[in-house]
Order: C-alpha cells, then sequence, then structure tokens
C-alpha cells in the first residue's frame, strides 16, 4: 500500500511517497502552489494507486498549534473536497526543519520540502520509539539519591555499553536483552534498594546499548532496501521529451513508437485540457504549438493525457512568466497569432538570428506582403501529401491550395506548424530594431538580410545555390 506525504507550505508543497511494507519514505519533490496543485496532487495519487496522505503539521515550540497548523487543517478539508475518498492523517512537524538544518547537505530549491515530507512521512511510518541512554539515566537517577561512586559507576556502565554496542552483533544484542529481562526478574527479590538501582541502571544502559545496535543493523537493512526499490523503480519510469521545433504529428509518432495505441493518442489530442491560454484558440485549432519543448519524467502506467499535461502546463507558465500576450499585443497580435509566427520563426532560423527573423515577418505583415516562408509550404503538404506522391517537385508545392501556403496567400496561416521554443516565443515578442523585408539562410549556414527583393535576389545567386532548392 503506498502513502504520500506532503509538506505543506503557502508557495510550494514537498512530496514524498512510502511503501507500508517497506516503511521508507522517498522525497518525490515539489508542486508549485498556483491554483493546479489540486490537480496535480490528484496526478500523484493516482500514479501511486492510493488516497492515503500524511499531513505535516507544525506546532509551536511549546507544542500548540499555530496559525499555519490552520492553513494545514483548512487544506485538508479542500483536498478531501478536491479527492472524494481521500483519507488524512497528521504528523507533528515541529522538529522537521531543525533535522534538514543540521543536514550537510546542500538542497536545490524545492528539494528542501521534497525532504521535508520525507522526514514527516518517515516519522508517521516509524514503528519504534526513541529512548536515549540520557533519558533513561534521568528517569531511574531522579528516584532516589545515589552516591559518588554510583555516579562513577553509571560513567563507566555508559561507557561500557557505548563500546559494545558498536561491537556485538545482532545476535547477541538479542541475547543481551533476553538475559536483561531475566535479570530484570531476578532482581525483584533484591533486598537492599541501593544495589538495586545500580543494578537496574546498568541494565538499563545495555539495553539502551543494545536497542540502538538493533536501530543501527536495522537502519542498513533499509539503506539496502531503498536502494533495491530504487533500482526495481528505474524500469519503471521513463523520460518523455518534445523538442523546440517538433510537430504535433511527431509527437503523436513518437507516443505510438511508445506503445501507445492510435485511438487513444487521437483521443488524448483532442481532450480540453482546460488552460487558460488554450481558451483562446479559434474553435478548430490543435494543440499544434502548444506544447512546450522539455523533457518531463513518467510512471510506465501513465496515459497520453498524463503525458501531455505537464508540456501544456509549462507553456501556461512560459506565457505569464514572459507577459507574452501583453507584448504580442504590442505587435498588433492575438496570442494565438503571436504562437502561429513564433512556431514558423522556430523553423526559420537558429535562435540568435530569431528576432530579426521575427522582424521581417512582422513588417511583412504590416505592409501587407505576402509572409513567403517555404517552411509553412512544407507543413501545408505534410498535412495532404506527406509521402510527396502528387507534389513531386518544388515547383508543384508552390501551388499547393493551403491555408498555410504563405507564397500565395498574405497575412499568417490558419495555425501554429510547429510548436515554438522560448526563444521563439521571445523573438514574435521582442523583435530587433531593423527594417529589413528579405532574409535567406546561405549554403555556409549564415544569414543574408535585405530591403529589396532585386537585393534578395542576388543574396540568392551569391550566397544560396544549393541549400534554396531543396525540395520542400
Amino acid at each position: 500500500m503506498r502513502i504520500i506525504g506532503l509538506d505543506i507550505g503557502e508557495k510550494r508543497i514537498g512530496v514524498a511517497r512510502a511503501d507500508s511494507d517497506t516503511r521508507i519514505a522517498v522525497p518525490v519533490g515539489f508542486i508549485e502552489v498556483d491554483g493546479l496543485e489540486w490537480q496535480e496532487i490528484a496526478e500523484i495519487a493516482k500514479l501511486n494507486h492510493t488516497s492515503i496522505f500524511v499531513l505535516g503539521l507544525p506546532r509551536s515550540n511549546e507544542g500548540n498549534e499555530t496559525q499555519q497548523s490552520l492553513y494545514v487543517r483548512n487544506f485538508a478539508k479542500v483536498l478531501v473536497e478536491k479527492l472524494p475518498g481521500a483519507k488524512i492523517r497528521f504528523q507533528d512537524e515541529s522538529l522537521t526543519k531543525e533535522r534538514l538544518k543540521k543536514s550537510k547537505k546542500e538542497y536545490q530549491k524545492g528539494d528542501i520540502d521534497a525532504e521535508a515530507a520525507a522526514i514527516i512521512l518517515q516519522d508517521f511510518m516509524e514503528q519504534f520509539p526513541t529512548v536515549t541512554i540520557e533519558n533513561q539515566v534521568a528517569e531511574i537517577s531522579g528516584a532516589q539519591p545515589v552516591s559518588d561512586n554510583l555516579v562513577t559507576n553509571v560513567k563507566n556502565a555508559v561507557n561500557d555499553a557505548r563500546d559494545r554496542a558498536s561491537n556485538i552483533t545482532k545476535k547477541e544484542a538479542d541475547k543481551m536483552i533476553l538475559n536483561t529481562k531475566k535479570a530484570k526478574h531476578k532482581m525483584k527479590t533484591a533486598t537492599k534498594w541501593a544495589s538495586g538501582v545500580v543494578i537496574l541502571i546498568i541494565l538499563g544502559l545495555l539495553v539502551a546499548g543494545g536497542i540502538l545496535l538493533v536501530k543501527k543493523i536495522r537502519a542498513d537493512e533499509r539503506a539496502a532496501e531503498y536502494a533495491r526499490i530504487e533500482a526495481e523503480m528505474a524500469p519503471k519510469v521513463f523520460d518523455f521529451t518534445i523538442l523546440p521545433g517538433e510537430t504535433i504529428t511527431n509527437v503523436k509518432s513518437k507516443l505510438i513508437d511508445l506503445g501507445y495505441s492510435e485511438t487513444e493518442v487521437e483521443a488524448a489530442f483532442k481532450k480540453d485540457y482546460g488552460f487558460s491560454f488554450l481558451k483562446e484558440r479559434p474553435a478548430e485549432a490543435t494543440l499544434e504549438g502548444y506544447l512546450f519543448g522539455n523533457t518531463h519524467e513518467f510512471y510506465e502506467t501513465a496515459t497520453v493525457e498524463e503525458i501531455l499535461q505537464p508540456f501544456l502546463k509549462e507553456m501556461q507558465e512560459v506565457i505569464e512568466k514572459n507577459d507574452l500576450k501583453a507584448k504580442y499585443e504590442a505587435q498588433g497580435l492575438s496570442l494565438f497569432e503571436g504562437i502561429t509566427l513564433a512556431s514558423i520563426v522556430q523553423k526559420e532560423a537558429a535562435s540568435p538570428e530569431q528576432p530579426t527573423v521575427a522582424q521581417v515577418f512582422l513588417s511583412r505583415l504590416n505592409s501587407g506582403i505576402p509572409l513567403g516562408s517555404d517552411v509553412t509550404v512544407s507543413y501545408a503538404i505534410d498535412q495532404i501529401d506527406p509521402d510527396r506522391q502528387t507534389y513531386t517537385d518544388n515547383q508543384a508545392a508552390l501551388t499547393v491550395d493551403s491555408c498555410y501556403n504563405t507564397r500565395q496567400k498574405a497575412g499568417l496561416p490558419c495555425g501554429p506548424i510547429s510548436n515554438p521554443g522560448l526563444s521563439a516565443l521571445l523573438a514574435v515578442a521582442e523583435p530587433s530594431n531593423t527594417s529589413y523585408l528579405y532574409f535567406l539562410t546561405g549554403d555556409d549556414g549564415m544569414m543574408y538580410y535585405s530591403y529589396t527583393e532585386s537585393e534578395h535576389n542576388q543574396n540568392i545567386y551569391l550566397h544560396c545555390q544549393d541549400l534554396c532548392n531543396v525540395s520542400l
């Protein structure tokens, strides 16, 4: 049975998981508190096939609940509302932060939240009480006064117990504990209270030493078990990458290669994912252009919808963080139009040249000149004749009747032609301060810009005898 541990914060939520059989808490990561945290928690629960959550409950130094405790309890109420059937347990986390501070590990942003969640969950799973030698001494010696000789004997016993605890085997520790129980039973017949106290103290210390050894052995066993679990998990997790410039046709093909059926892939791409930026698309628009290029990790049980979700979420974050909607509007474009142009820029140029290429296209749009982009023509043919059985040469390709043929039709194509990366998205938002109307990539890989068509034709003659004749 899997259990999910959560370290609840107002900005981030640390996440850990554990299995009830192994009782080893493993840090998973963190979730940003941005309104989508409930959906992400639900996805994590689904991936782990569980509805059981352990939430860290803060307390003051005096052990009282605080305002943050109320925040966690309110969070738990909402979690139960969002995830009907969720089972919530609370775990005191008052010492969690102190334990993290004492660690020598250098945490990255968010990692500390995951580690805190793991500590909270491990404390919940832990079944063995923590009894220190010092506490035992305090409890026993506090009942009756003791002589200086007795104190010396106790100190010697402490040192002896520690030495023996570091050298004896687990079997010997078990035997020691058994002998201690027998000795304790015999001690009941003792008539002198002083000798009884001495024996009880020494026996208590030996028991503590044995317990410490057993706990050390168990910790070692858990470390080995943890390594085994991680090794078993490795084949059950896979990375999925979407590269800037890839199309949804590329993405669908990779998903099918992973073993997903064409039916479930197509259904996932038609699903409404509820992100606000998707609602600004035309009704007939696809997810083309909206899957932000990156690599994400998934369990082998992930559905296609669960795979697409983080790429869409990251696109929304990029749009909001860089204020792309407002910046595109400043260029006279809607968000959909800005992403469409960015998808063309992505295919036309490498990142250092993208701001100038974006300027060329924006200038042509403002002047009513067709964009004249060959990559949009190529995309058009990919949709209707991917094997080039009809459009066998460039002359035929340039005549294709499609809203993506920007050689013939003025304005933007009817939608994005690829999934643009960050540099292309920003290039359209912040184009270079130039006024070119033409560009080309030469055979040498360099970009050549011009102001007039005659200059452009001269650049073709001088720099693009091979590349400009590549089949579309």
